[in-house]
């Protein structure tokens, strides 16, 4: 099965390097225009995050399609840090921590990294389990959680930071039943 993963678009929050997670942000205009020169392989199904960020550029960059929308894709809570930037948490002490940990401690009054990456892939299995008979599926969805499961499936492994990937852009991925093999990116 062929699987296309795709990041939102631009948001006001992107473009201020924030963390926005839960906060229900639309596109920017200029995550509009950006969208708009994309040309993204057609595929069967159509499975989005329920965010504002992922539907505006599922019916963007597929008018005619429906969409299947998928609530375990959201983006991670990141609680006490969401809305604010890293010039804005600098010299917090519960944000020196999380940074001292690599990323690894969960957010001060949202998800823990493990959580999320877990409900990413756990959404995940159910989805090719759920459509194993089609032979495409488009994923419009957070960068978080594209890299959560290409960190968990994609081969040859690589980290979970080392599958970042800008706003409107992903992977075109070939699932075997196990493992996802990237054929090119977006």
């Amino acid at each position: 099965m062929r699987i296309v993963f795709i990041r939102h678009g631009l948001t006001a929050g992107n473009l201020e390097k924030r963390y926005i997670g839960s906060t229900d942000e639309p596109l920017c205009l200029e995550g509009i225009v950006q969208l708009k020169n994309l040309a993204i392989p057609r595929c069967e199904t159509l499975v989005c995050s329920p965010m504002k960020r992922c539907t505006e550029t599922a019916e963007m960059l597929f008018p005619q399609q429906s969409i299947v929308l998928e609530g375990a894709f959201r983006e991670c809570d990141f609680g006490d840090f969401e809305g604010k930037n890293y010039i804005e948490l600098t010299g917090g002490l519960d944000y020196q921590k999380w940074i001292d940990s690599g990323g690894t401690l969960p957010f001060p009054n949202g998800e823990s990294p493990q959580d999320f990456r877990e409900r990413c892939t756990a959404a995940f299995d159910m989805l090719v389990s759920r459509y194993s008979d089609s032979q495409s599926l488009a994923l419009v969805i957070h960068g978080g959680t594209i890299m959560s499961i290409l960190e968990k499936y994609a081969v040859p492994h690589r980290d979970y930071f080392d599958w970042h990937c800008d706003n409107g852009r992903g992977y075109v991925c070939n699932w075997n039943g196990s493992e996802l093999h990237i054929l090119e990116r977006i």
